[in-house]
């Protein structure tokens, strides 16, 4: 039963809050109504047809008792001033055919009780007809006493108007309700959609808390968690800007001082160290920098991957590359690009065919790189994302590296909220593969 509601309940805040609104109001209001018509309706129309059906019981003890009134003058005189009725007499005969009952009609169900009960005689009523009268007609010795009386005088007819305004007023009610339900659901949205994208790593200039308190209060606390992350990260900027600084200073006296020495197999073997150190020093200020400090901006994918095309094809890579979708995301562009260019390396490092495929729907910018390489095995793949972690087999093990290729591609992955995960590649080799939310 719980996996059944969670299955048919909506999913939305504005859906369920509107459910908890409305759902009340139609449970109290058909208690309402049925009490409504169980009591009142009914015993009110109880009431006033036995009042009705009272007076036609004494016009027939009239009509017994004064035998003396041969036309009826006085019985018809005293019905119509008196009593609010019509009557006139038939001539002595069968009665009509019985009329179609209604499927539900309290007027005709209690007005045949007291008939039956306050007069004991063959009676023939039509309460189904539009017009404002009840036709009664009652089988006497002589002849058949005809009455016509009012509608309302015998049926409770207002009863309608109270369910129309219950219900009229709920509409109203209910239309009030949406229009404040939307205003306060709104800046929950909004905190959403700032919360994502920051997520994603793009800009929040225009968020303020609104709303009620407590959104307002969590509101203010992603504010502050924005500010303290966004604090973190220029503090890390600027002490790698430093580091960065410090460190090309002391390597570019040893470049200075290994010039000034002769050649030599020794200079020769430090310059490489020297130039090896420089490498490894900029991939490293790379990955903890993490390019944080760009802004994100609408980017053509399909133009992106045809420049890394390009560049596998001019180290002698046969490339081929397919989008699909339409190609402007909103990405920050150098770190995007470095994503997938180290994906791109690293596939043309131990690969002779790429193939590059992206696919951009309405959530998803999904970009795979597929090589015909000798790929990793299956329980290594998630080892080669850690940070200098260089497998003896692995294919980011290449002479000079610092094995932070993949490890600097999925954290701008993860910093644009998205993933790189690797699996197997048509082609034979590696398969990996980069989703971000768009």
């Amino acid at each position: 039963m719980s996996r059944w509601l969670n299955s048919v309940m909506p999913k939305g805040l504005f859906a369920r809050a509107l459910l908890i609104i409305i759902l009340p109001m139609v449970i109290l209001q058909s208690v309402v109504a049925l009490v409504f018509m169980e009591r009142h309706w009914n015993v009110v129309t109880q009431r006033l047809t036995a009042g009705v059906v009272s007076d036609i019981a004494a016009l027939t003890e009239f009509y017994k008792s004064y035998p003396q009134d041969a036309d009826q003058s006085q019985l018809r005189r005293i019905a119509q001033e008196r009593l609010g009725l019509v009557v006139d007499f038939l001539p002595l005969g069968d009665m009509p055919p019985p009329r179609p009952k209604p499927f539900f009609s309290l007027l005709d169900q209690t007005l045949s009780e007291e008939l039956r009960r306050q007069i004991a005689r063959p009676f023939w009523i039509d309460t189904v007809g539009k017009s404002s009268l009840v036709e009664i007609r009652i089988q006497l010795d002589k002849n058949i006493m005809r009455v016509f009386a009012r509608r309302n005088a015998a049926y409770a007819s207002n009863s309608e108007i109270f369910l129309i305004w219950m219900v009229g007023t709920s509409l109203v009610l209910l239309s009030v309700a949406i229009v404040f339900l939307r205003n306060q659901i709104k800046p929950i949205l909004k905190l959403a959609d700032a919360a994502e994208s920051f997520g994603k790593g793009r800009d929040v200039p225009n968020f303020r808390p609104r709303g009620a308190r407590e959104v307002r209060r969590a509101a203010q606390a992603f504010i502050e968690m924005k500010t303290r992350v966004e604090r973190a990260i220029e503090q890390r900027t600027a002490m790698l800007a430093g580091v960065s600084h410090d460190l090309r200073t002391v390597l570019t006296r040893f470049k200075l001082e290994l010039a000034l020495l002769d050649d030599g197999p020794e200079a020769e073997a430090m310059k490489k160290d020297v130039d090896e150190m420089a490498r490894m020093l900029e991939a490293y200020l790379a990955f903890a920098r993490g390019d944080l400090g760009e802004a994100a901006a609408p980017t053509d994918m399909a133009a992106f991957l045809d420049e890394l095309k390009d560049d596998a094809e001019r180290h002698g890579h046969r490339t081929t590359v397919v989008f699909h979708g339409a190609p402007l995301v909103t990405v920050r562009p150098a770190a995007f690009k470095r994503c997938l260019a180290n994906l791109v390396s690293n596939a043309a490092r131990f690969a002779h065919s790429i193939a590059i495929t992206g696919h951009r729907d309405h959530r998803y910018l999904t970009i795979t790189v597929d090589d015909d390489g000798p790929g990793i095995p299956m329980d290594k793949r998630e080892d080669v994302f850690k940070p200098f972690l260089r497998l003896d087999d692995a294919r980011n093990q290449d002479e000079g590296g610092t094995g932070l290729g993949l490890a600097i591609a999925r954290d701008i992955a993860n910093s644009h909220g998205g993933d790189i995960t690797l699996s197997d590649s048509p082609l034979g080799g590696l398969r990996a593969t980069v989703k971000v939310p768009v």
